[in-house]
């Protein structure tokens, strides 16, 4: 049943909507700004998503005092944090045990929330095409579950226009209600850094937006009571959903850059890491080092800045040989690792190869969407015999993302070559030289982001790479 006025009326009575109030008219339901940080803080919030975003963002919330409900449909997600334990690792086990906080999978719960977050992934398709079917699915289930009132806020990466586009209709669809009237919408785009511990939820500036200005004053209000670094109003949703697309596409045109670069000088026979120490020594120099761009932003997002300028008619060139330069890095890694064990004088198909750090970037054990996959599967095409170790990622997801032996414990014992793929603090503290001593004769070390110091790697005896 569609609420009416007079429900909405009724539920406001029972329970002050945070810093915002509900003013009933004819038109339907309004938004009011209240200076009141005690009332906010007495709302509940419910986290659609508890994933490397959602997660930090409950627990945020709970110690920031407010009621949080935080709602997933992976069962097994929900009962490990019921238990106690912290899925992302970014946090702590004592930090998701906050009282404050509520796990379940009953998505009935999202009813009690004044402010819902949704914060579902948002991947790429095959064709490189945005995947929104978890935020169409998130919006049809608090759609019919949400009460009119209610502020409904999309933190997923999204191409600009998808939160009117996309969203609102599921979530007027299955409530019966109309955005604006009986309830609101704001976006913030997520700021998250797995394995970055010195810019978490409250260090970082937060984006905010919202529907109309009262809604955007609520919003933000709302955020700026979590977030100590404080928060920037976006004149518009469109405009904060182009700010997170942006921001990681100009890092992936950057790293770009200088991975095409580093190809550039291998054939010229010039480090590239000698070049960009001297370029640096320039005042307005940009500092970002070549390497494999993995991970869930990087390069993700120019794909959905440029599907949806395509739609508009503009077909974004630079942003496209971006992308295909960065995809085209794990070849040149693989390419790197052949031409060292031929220097070393080694037979290809009677090699072992040991690759070190499987996982996206240092400090993470997230091998969703790592480019190290990329190396090993144009690796195993000559047939080498290839092992893996990641200090951190969980060896038996290892073993099932990656085509190849996974150790559970590190050894070096007769390996021809070691690929540093990703360089984890366990691996740029190691001892070349006695390395060296555990390895087949005349090793090769393909160091990807130069983790290890080059003098100390050849005067160990191996023939040394890096991007």
């Amino acid at each position: 049943m569609t609420p009416t006025i007079s429900d909405t009326e009724n539920r406001m009575d029972e329970r002050t909507h945070g810093r915002q109030v509900v003013d009933q008219t004819e038109s339907g339901t309004t938004l009011e700004h209240v200076e009141d940080d005690q009332r906010t803080r007495e709302a509940t919030i419910c986290v659609v998503g508890l994933g490397y975003v959602g997660l930090p963002l409950a627990v945020g919330f709970a110690q920031s005092n407010y009621q949080v409900i935080g709602y997933d449909v992976d069962e097994t997600t929900v009962e490990r944090l019921q238990d106690g334990e912290d899925t992302t690792g970014d946090l702590s086990d004592a930090a998701v045990q906050n009282d404050d906080i509520s796990y379940t999978t009953n998505a009935t719960a999202i009813s009690d929330a004044e402010y819902v977050v949704i914060a579902v992934p948002t991947p790429i398709r095959d064709d490189d095409r945005p995947d929104l079917s978890f935020v169409e699915s998130a919006g049809t289930t608090v759609g019919s579950k949400m009460s009119a009132g209610t502020t409904v806020i999309l933190e997923s990466t999204v191409y600009p226009g998808s939160t009117r586009e996309v969203l609102v209709p599921k979530l007027e669809d299955a409530s019966g209600m109309t955005a604006g009237e009986d309830f609101f919408v704001g976006y913030s785009p997520e700021r998250a850094t797995p394995g970055d511990e010195e810019h978490g939820l409250s260090d970082v500036v937060k984006v905010v937006s919202g529907q109309t200005e009262a809604v955007l004053d609520d919003v933000a209000d709302l955020y700026e009571s979590v977030v100590d670094a404080g928060v920037h109003r976006a004149p518009s949703i469109e405009v904060a959903e182009a700010s997170k697309v942006v921001e990681n596409t100009q890092r992936d045109l950057n790293i770009a850059f200088v991975n095409e670069l580093s190809v550039a000088l291998e054939h010229m026979d010039v480090d590239t890491q000698d070049v960009l120490d001297a370029a640096g020594t320039k005042w307005n120099f940009h500092d970002y080092q070549p390497g494999l761009v993995g991970g869930h932003c990087i390069p993700v997002d120019p794909y959905f800045l440029s599907y949806r300028s395509e739609q508009e008619g503009f077909d974004p060139e630079l942003m496209q040989t971006g992308r295909k330069v960065n995809e085209a890095m794990p070849g040149h890694v693989a390419d790197l690792t052949i031409k060292a064990l031929n220097q070393c004088h080694k037979t290809l198909r009677d090699s072992r190869v040991l690759v070190l750090g499987l996982s996206y970037k240092p400090g993470v054990g997230d091998l969703r969407s790592s480019k190290v996959s990329k190396v090993v599967d144009t690796l195993n095409e000559y047939d080498i015999h290839l092992e893996g170790f990641d200090p951190i990622a969980n060896p038996d997801a290892a073993t099932e993302t990656f085509d190849l032996e996974v150790q559970e414990n590190l050894s070096f014992e007769d390996f021809d070559a070691i690929v540093l793929a990703t360089p984890h603090d366990e691996f740029t503290q190691i001892d070349p030289e006695a390395v060296a001593s555990e390895l087949a004769d005349d090793p090769a070390l393909i160091d990807v982001s130069g983790a290890i110091d080059e003098d100390e790697a050849v005067d160990a005896g191996f023939t040394y790479r890096r991007v």
